[in-house]
């Protein structure tokens, strides 16, 4: 039976039939599961802002003066590309990673909720509360995209 509110107990299914909990040591492994998921979806997060800041410091052209040798043709239009693809697939798998959270939030079973909040707070405090990134800001504040 599927719970359409919130409700607090150690069984649970997580995104799929075969992920049941019937236990307190496979609920709370479960729970750890989640929150090591959802702290790894704010490093990939991180990854891909970092990325997207070495990407942005590439496109200007460096003074002549640092660089006189240094040539901004073909390899760079090259470097752009490489660094846009990475770009696509860390998003793509970091919204894979949001919204499979999401989907075992809707198990609506209020360990599984707190775990992938704390989670994402682990996650923000070690991985995205840096201050050399603090003035970028990312265009969609939304937790699983």
């Amino acid at each position: 039976m599927m719970h359409m509110t919130f409700y607090w107990g150690k069984k649970v299914t997580i995104l799929i039939d075969s992920w049941k909990t019937d236990s307190w040591t496979s609920y709370f492994l479960s729970l750890l599961a989640c929150l090591v998921v959802a702290a790894f979806y704010q490093y990939l997060e991180n990854r891909r802002i970092r990325l997207k800041l070495v990407a942005v410091d590439r496109r200007t052209p460096p003074p002549d003066i640092r660089a006189p040798l240094m040539r901004w043709g073909v390899a760079g239009d090259k470097a752009k590309l490489g660094v846009k693809f990475a770009e696509a697939v860390l998003f793509g798998v970091n919204s894979a990673i949001g919204y499979l959270l999401m989907l075992a939030i809707m198990s609506f079973n209020g360990g599984v909720f707190l775990s992938i909040v704390v989670g994402l707070v682990i996650g923000y405090f070690f991985f995205r509360n840096e201050g050399e990134d603090s003035g970028f800001v990312v265009d969609n504040s939304c937790a699983c995209a």
